[in-house]
């Protein structure tokens, strides 16, 4: 069965033993080398997906990664902490064409970088790059502490805590999925897991740490509900921050990436 689902080409039509059609999806993974992106590009690999990762350079391609490197479609080298870097990305994740799904996994809880990789980097990718059909991003419950006040620093700093970087990204697909109704645009709460980033200590099971949003880029359209504009928690619709829903606060955060990035995301 998988063996047949690898042997389609992109964009053909396979059926499963329950007889579903099932659609093979162009999906890019950013920050796949490890952790929940790895397990993401994973599963989406085992689904029969053409899965195209994203890894900060070719020394982070060690350990279990190296189990999926000859079974990509293509591997994308980049650091998302500065623009410039974003940019090479972007550009080399378009020689691949237009994706069905961008999944915005990579993230850092780096005080220094939270900024950059996990609110700068989504924009940006998504201001630069083939417009998808659909994106999904990995935000975490911990946006709920966000304050949107602290927006204004952020933009002068450039440093901000890992709560309100959620927050920031959060808004960010929030408006995303309002100024572009053609793409289904969705947040993810992945969990608390036992990662690099979550340690040990971690409760929430790294098995469904990736399903929802393995889900949200490749199921069919009617299985998903609301089609856009979603933050989810294990296939589970939830309420985010109420800030994250105000379009003053969405344009706000757009537009402040704009003057601080350079680079306009056409709306």
């Amino acid at each position: 069965y998988k063996r047949q689902m690898r042997a389609c080409t992109l964009g053909c039509h396979t059926r499963t033993r329950d007889e579903s059609v099932i659609t093979m999806s162009l999906v890019f993974v950013t920050g796949a080398a490890s952790g929940v992106g790895l397990l993401t590009a994973r599963e989406l690999i085992d689904d029969g997906h053409d899965v195209v990762i994203h890894a900060r350079n070719p020394e982070r391609l060690t350990g279990e990664v190296t189990e999926i490197v000859d079974k990509v479609r293509g591997v994308v080298y980049g650091d998302l902490d500065n623009v410039t870097g974003v940019e090479t990305v972007a550009a080399s994740a378009n020689e691949y064409g237009a994706f069905d799904a961008v999944i915005h996994n990579a993230g850092s809880d780096n005080e220094q970088k939270t900024f950059a990789v996990n609110v700068v980097a989504p924009y940006v990718l998504s201001a630069l790059m083939t417009r998808p059909k659909r994106i999904v991003t990995v935000s975490s419950v911990m946006h709920a502490n966000g304050s949107p006040e602290a927006l204004p620093n952020a933009f002068a700093t450039g440093v901000i805590d890992y709560s309100n970087s959620k927050l920031f990204v959060t808004a960010l697909m929030m408006g995303l999925a309002r100024h572009w109704p053609g793409v289904m645009v969705h947040s993810v709460h992945p969990g608390w897991v036992p990662t690099r980033m979550g340690g040990p200590s971690a409760t929430d099971d790294l098995d469904l740490s990736y399903r929802t949003q393995t889900w949200l880029a490749t199921a069919p359209e009617s299985d998903i509900m609301p089609r856009t504009g979603g933050y989810w928690f294990h296939k589970q619709v939830q309420n985010p921050h109420s800030a994250t829903l105000d379009p003053a606060f969405q344009d706000e955060v757009l537009h402040g990436l704009k003057e601080y990035t350079g680079v306009e995301l056409p709306l």
